[in-house]
């Protein structure tokens, strides 16, 4: 039977074979929830009918439109400043002792008692939602940052200067090439953690957005809506991955293979 699954198998290339798994706990999930309570488990099949719904006749575009912005600019901004403050302290001795203990704390602090202390700050307002998600990121890029600093090889500096290469090819050709697997790791982690972060902030404060569209079905009891809101948010998420980030990142560091 192996045998079997495996010559079944061969045909598919690598993205397919990491589908088999999620297909078939859909699949089972489909037959579990024919036997179940709809209320309670729904089948696949009602959640996407109810995707779709949203998509054409409902909100869902207005609101996933307005987690994806809040994503973005809280995402860019935190890369700016952990990777400017990774890097400061990475190099600079002096640096990495003033800010190490804010780096902890920032790293220990619940994400929740963040969004709370910048609501009541600057009021239940976009920025505060954007600042929240800001701070609860930028701790992370900047720990990455800061041990790609500190393992840069001062071999190839050496070299460098030995062949009198300019500020502009020291950073593209020594720099950057071995910081790019440190900024690709906060990147991955960045999104992962900001995607939740971003959804709680709307859920606490905002007046849209997928956070606060769940919050609302929830209120209902209404697990159809909460999951197809986070089936297209969690399709919006693999999208970015494929297409962006895998495609960048395999050429960026083609140098490694």
């Amino acid at each position: 039977m192996w045998q079997t699954i495996k010559r079944l198998c061969a045909p598919l290339d690598g993205d397919c074979i990491r589908l088999l798994p999620l297909i078939i706990v859909v699949l089972l999930w489909q037959i579990s929830g024919y036997y179940s309570d709809n209320k309670i488990l729904p089948q696949p099949s009602a959640i996407l009918n109810l995707l779709q719904k949203e998509t054409f006749e409902g909100d869902l575009m207005f609101h996933l439109g307005m987690t994806l912005r809040r994503v973005a600019i809280s995402f860019l901004a935190a890369m700016i400043l952990g990777i400017l403050i990774g890097l400061a302290m990475g190099i600079y001795d002096a640096v990495d002792k003033a800010l190490d203990t804010f780096l902890v704390i920032g790293l220990n602090i619940p994400a929740l008692v963040i969004i709370i202390i910048c609501y009541i700050w600057f009021g239940l307002t976009e920025y505060a939602a954007i600042i929240a998600v800001t701070i609860n990121k930028v701790p992370m890029v900047a720990i990455s940052l800061r041990e790609g600093a500190r393992a840069l090889d001062n071999k190839l500096f050496q070299v460098a200067q030995v062949y009198h290469l300019s500020k502009f090819d020291i950073m593209t050709k020594i720099v950057l090439p071995q910081l790019l697997p440190y900024i690709f790791g906060a990147v991955r982690n960045g999104l992962a953690i900001i995607w939740k972060i971003v959804l709680v902030v709307e859920l606490l404060g905002c007046s849209n957005g997928v956070g606060f569209q769940i919050g609302g079905y929830f209120h209902f009891f209404d697990i159809s809506g909460v999951l197809a809101y986070t089936f297209a948010f969690m399709l919006v998420v693999f999208a970015i991955e494929v297409l962006a980030l895998r495609p960048i990142e395999k050429y960026l560091l083609r140098w490694r293979s």
